[in-house]
């Protein structure tokens, strides 16, 4: 319920301010506005203000703006001038890109109200590896201090992952200097070309295996049902060793558990300052590297090492303004090399999300409290903004081609290319859209 509750309220209030900013710049060149509808199909409700009937209708993946325009009926000659299509082609443009452009907005207005509370960031350290995963071929440890990449400085966690996708997807081999925890200087290198093609593509993605989250080999949780809580496994249990090998981390007990689906494992624990010998049998669970096993248990987080790597500083009202104008120009800016690099073959289509994904997340964001909502709540609103700006007719980029042509000729597009360039937008629109359903689909049924 909450992450039904959770889309329709992101839906409902990034379409309306993408449809507002079409409708207040309408009326601010003197446009007459008919209907202003958020949703599609047949109206739930509908009321009318002045000249405008306003409608809510109940399919929430869009809504419109329909302006006194020509081309969709006989215009009175009184109302010609306040007809859409009469316009300058200078205020056409404005009209049309003012919908992407409120998105914009509405991400600076949302950050803002996240960064006045206190601007969070996090170290570039490195709390965990995962085994096996490209960081831990690439040599990197828990405890080090990510400093450059191939030569730019790192300031934060955020900064460490877009400098690393930027130079993986520009480059097959990537060098990282570090500090190590025993204060030595040292050097990590990625190396692209070890790596299987979907590997790789999960790494430019951003799924190297490093984590600046650090955890204890210690039980914080356990799943109701599981194969934790059948070995009798309790929470605050520390794992000591598994078929009498010492465990040296957290990462170690899952190495050893993902290895062993079905298998049993003799596991030494400390419980309450005693010994204890358990046996736990991982249940089997499929995934795209074979079978895996899973015991359902999940560790404790270190509490020192959280509070040395997250710092928070206080903004006043301006600097919190500033930042979150920097911040929606930093997630713009990254959007588009992301789907630069989509269009250019670096980094796979199957990072692509569509409904069911942003519904998923808009359903966890939501459960971990408002600041993790509105942050969620400003991309998306970026990404609508983007969307909207591609040069792909029936969207808003499209129209603006078209508007940027007339200005170039001097003389509108003619129908019939615009007739031919909406058919083949809405069949580009149609696969990219069953494209990012398909990727929802493979991660909601393929793990």
């Amino acid at each position: 319920m909450i992450t039904l509750l959770a889309f329709l309220v992101a839906i409902g209030l990034l379409v309306t301010f993408h449809e507002l900013g079409h409708y207040w710049v309408a009326r601010l060149a003197g446009v007459k506005v008919l209907r202003f509808s958020i949703g599609f199909g047949k109206p739930l409700f509908t009321w009318r203000r002045g000249e405008t009937e306003w409608t809510l209708c109940p399919i929430p993946l869009g809504g419109y703006v329909r302006m006194l325009d020509e081309r969709e009926g006989p215009v009175d000659a009184a109302d010609l001038p306040r007809a859409f299509n009469t316009q300058p082609v200078g205020k056409r443009i404005a009209i049309v890109a003012a919908g992407p452009l409120a998105n914009l907005v509405l991400a600076v207005l949302l950050y803002w109200v996240v960064l006045a509370q206190g601007q969070d960031w996090i170290r570039p350290w490195v709390g965990s590896v995962t085994p096996q995963s490209p960081a831990a071929v690439a040599g990197f440890q828990p405890g080090d201090k990510l400093l450059r990449v191939d030569g730019e400085p790192v300031g934060d966690w955020q900064g460490l992952r877009l400098e690393l996708m930027q130079a993986l997807a520009a480059r097959d081999r990537v060098e990282v200097a570090v500090e190590t925890a025993a204060g030595a200087p040292a050097r990590r290198v990625i190396d692209l070309a070890r790596l299987a093609p979907q590997e790789r593509e999960r790494v430019i993605g951003g799924q190297l295996g490093l984590s600046p989250i650090r955890v204890l080999p210690v039980i914080g949780g356990i799943e109701a049902g599981g194969a934790a809580e059948r070995a009798g496994l309790k929470i605050g249990d520390k794992l000591l060793s598994a078929d009498g090998r010492r465990l040296a981390s957290w990462e170690d007990w899952v190495a050893t558990v993902s290895n062993s689906p079905g298998r049993e494992i003799r596991v030494g624990v400390e419980r309450a300052g005693k010994p204890l010998a358990l046996t736990v049998r991982p249940d089997s669970r499929e995934s795209d590297a074979g079978l895996v096993g899973r015991i359902g248990a999940a560790p404790t987080v270190d509490a020192a090492w959280r509070d040395a790597v997250r710092q928070t500083r206080e903004l006043s009202v301006g600097e919190a303004a500033l930042a979150a104008v920097a911040k929606t120009w930093e997630t713009t800016t990254v959007s588009l090399k992301l789907l630069g690099w989509m269009v250019v073959g670096n980094v796979s289509w199957g990072n692509l999300s569509g409904p069911l994904t942003i519904a998923s997340v808009a359903g966890q964001t939501a459960e971990q409290g408002w600041d993790a909502y509105l942050e969620f709540l400003a991309l998306i609103s970026v990404s609508i903004g983007i969307l909207n700006l591609l040069p792909i007719p029936v969207l808003d980029g499209g129209h603006l081609m078209y508007y940027v042509a007339e200005l170039i000729k001097g003389k509108p597009v003619s129908e019939k290319t615009q007739i031919i360039g909406q058919k083949i937008g809405l069949m580009l629109l149609g696969a990219l859209m069953m494209f990012a359903l398909f990727n929802d689909l493979s991660r909601l049924f393929g793990g």
